[in-house]
């Protein structure tokens, strides 16, 4: 058997099927896509292939799949920070956004946020923010898988200036990509907050038509709560019922305001959760109940939020963190394992975002989209167990390699399609225009 490529680890963690680690084994890619998977002494006998990877102190894992950002936004990484949310909005970021979001901002600020995740392991992102064509174009030129939002929001921006706008290049923008394997687009109305009635209820009836995820912030403070009940009458999630958005296309993120009959409803609708850790943290949002929603039978991803909020685009920590904070809300240590948080950055992820067919495990006929860890190092010594080690011990500076169709885009840990000094440069520059008094 030929191959393109032929990777060996010490550890293959493949997520599915669920538990299992394998030793000393190899990852077959052909095509983009895993071939095989099968032990070290059997690929070294059976296959021959144009580019052999030996990383016999690495665990390969799925490509990490960060489900919830906002990529453009780390150019506004540190600019307010200790605030709470709704005056981190509407006196530092949104005022920010009108005077300086137009598409080279946004190609900036994706490239560093791209350059990021890919330097963390991971492979995937789910974006939520103004110009997603810029975003697209990026994640093209840089080899990422991107899911876009096609933003919706009551306010002008310069992307567009009401509804009607928003909603017509949201079709323009799924219309470009839909032919694309790594990039694609989904619906993502803002907020309850910051969406009316109509808007969300033509939002409804394209997602229903086009088949397609609808991607938006949900209870994430006490304050949209409140909001809610005095605007409409009731909470933003019962608002959303009926207004026929609860279902299996919904992507809610955050959700830290829930009651009790609440998860009971959104578990029944089919819905996903992406939880938010360490912005929720900072933002002093609340807590997700995780254990609560997983015990139900929801699916729950993990992403990190924006820069901006974060302020780190690190999958590697928000997993430490979900796994730590888990425990501590649910007052029990047996809550959220390791290998949990494992599949909520993964597969989890994939399945929210309709893309579980295709990556967030490492089977055969799957994309090959892969991580690479280096655990031989003082800071994850010993290893008895390669997925706590990830999950608890390993920072993102021990990931090496990461592929994506099969194309290594971070090779011993550099960048292979992203100009770092260009990026630092580009980054500098926009430094030096935010600090301007506005």
């Amino acid at each position: 058997m030929h191959v393109d490529s032929l990777i060996h680890g010490r550890w293959i963690i493949p997520v599915r099927p669920a538990g299992q680690v394998h030793e000393h084994h190899a990852i077959a890619i052909k095509d983009g896509r895993i071939h095989a998977l099968l032990p070290s002494h059997e690929a070294r006998k059976q296959i021959t292939a144009d580019e052999i990877v030996e990383l016999t102190t690495h665990s390969l894992i799925p490509g990490l799949i960060n489900a919830h950002t906002h990529t453009p936004m780390s150019l506004f990484r540190g600019m307010a920070d200790d605030i709470p949310l709704m005056d981190w909005l509407n006196k530092h970021i949104w005022p920010a956004e009108q005077r300086w979001i137009n598409a080279e901002f946004v190609a900036d600020g994706s490239r560093l946020a791209m350059a990021e995740m890919i330097r963390s392991g991971a492979t995937c992102f789910n974006d939520m923010y103004f110009f997603p064509d810029v975003t697209g174009r990026v994640a093209l030129e840089t080899g990422m898988r991107a899911v876009l939002g096609m933003i919706i929001i009551d306010f002008p921006s310069a992307w567009a200036s009401d509804a009607d706008g928003y909603l017509e290049r949201a079709l323009a923008l799924h219309d470009s990509f839909r032919n694309e394997t790594t990039v694609k687009a989904i619906f993502a109305p803002h907020a309850p907050y910051s969406v009316s009635d109509e808007p969300l209820l033509r939002v409804r009836t394209l997602a229903n038509e086009l088949d397609l995820p609808i991607h938006m912030h949900v209870h994430e403070t006490r304050d949209e709560i409140d909001q809610s009940r005095k605007q409409y009458g009731m909470r933003p999630l019962t608002r959303l019922r009926q207004l026929g958005l609860t279902g299996p296309n919904l992507i809610a993120v955050h959700m830290t305001q829930l009651q009790d009959d609440e998860i009971e409803a959104f578990a029944t609708s089919g819905g996903h959760v992406v939880h938010c850790p360490e912005s929720n943290l900072k933002l002093a949002s609340g807590f997700c109940p995780v254990a609560r929603l997983l015990e139900a039978g929801i699916n729950v991803a993990l992403g990190t939020d924006g820069a901006a909020s974060n302020n780190d685009l690190d999958m590697l920590g928000e997993m430490q963190t979900a796994a730590l904070l888990g425990k501590g809300v649910a007052e029990d240590p047996e809550a959220l394992p390791a290998t949990r948080v494992l599949e909520m950055a993964t597969i989890n992820g994939a399945r929210a975002l309709g893309l579980d067919e295709d990556i967030g495990s490492l089977e055969p006929g799957k994309a090959a989209d892969i991580t690479a860890i280096d655990l031989q190092r003082i800071e994850t010594l010993p290893v008895f167990d390669p997925v706590s080690q990830i999950v608890y011990s390993a920072g993102r500076e021990q990931v090496s390699h990461v592929w994506v169709n099969g194309e290594l885009l971070l090779s011993d840990g550099e960048l292979t399609r992203i100009d770092t000094t260009r990026l630092i440069t580009d980054t500098g520059a926009w430094q030096d225009r935010l600090r301007e008094k506005s």
